[in-house]
């Protein structure tokens, strides 16, 4: 049975996006298979590592309009590492999450940024696969999906609370719902390859 490797890699300025980070992880780590990693941009990146992984979730918080400064430097630092390197994540299969203080917060614009990211380097995205919850009258905050993200997993955190409070568990478990969709997704693609 075909095995493959699901690396998640992340900037997390408060420790919110670290929190919907694990959780992600985490939601790959338990399919069967499947070999979960986790990496901060802040730490140095063992490229050969995220060449061998079959997926890259990418994750960030949106900062004033699109992803923090942090991650957009480690996007920048793929274009000598990866992009000119040969296009080494050609084909991997992608996915992304982000968090900001606003329920919207602009993060439709991070998740779209990050999907061209991926794009530019050939990878396939893997979208979140859940219908919007919390949409009607019998909705409820514990849904999966509350805030009706489709592109990827989208968290929201008060601007006033720590990340021993927020995100909710919800958003958690949507971000624990991606983890494990692409973690699926690689071993269909790893199984296909075989």
């Amino acid at each position: 049975m075909s095995k493959a490797i699901v690396a998640v890699v992340y900037h997390s300025g408060y420790g919110h996006t670290a929190k919907q980070a694990e959780a992600v992880f985490k939601g790959a780590g338990k399919v069967d298979g499947i070999t979960a990693k986790i990496y901060s941009v802040d730490d140095d990146l063992p490229w050969e590592e995220l060449e061998q992984a079959d997926a890259i979730i990418f994750g960030a918080p949106t900062y004033m309009g699109g992803p923090s400064a942090q991650f957009k430097a480690f996007q920048d630092a793929t274009s000598k590492t990866v992009f000119a390197a040969g296009g080494k994540w050609k084909n991997k299969l992608a996915a992304g999450f982000t968090n900001s203080a606003s329920r919207s917060g602009d993060k439709l614009a991070s998740l779209q940024q990050i999907a061209i990211f991926a794009a530019q380097h050939g990878m396939h995205w893997v979208s979140l696969g859940l219908p919007p919850g919390n949409n009607s009258s019998t909705g409820s905050e514990e849904d999966l999906n509350r805030l009706g993200f489709f592109l990827g997993a989208a968290a929201q955190s008060n601007a006033d609370q720590g990340a021993d409070v927020a995100p909710s568990q919800s958003d958690l478990r949507t971000a624990e719902h991606l983890g494990a969709r692409v973690a699926e997704t690689a071993l269909q693609f790893a199984r296909g390859r075989g």
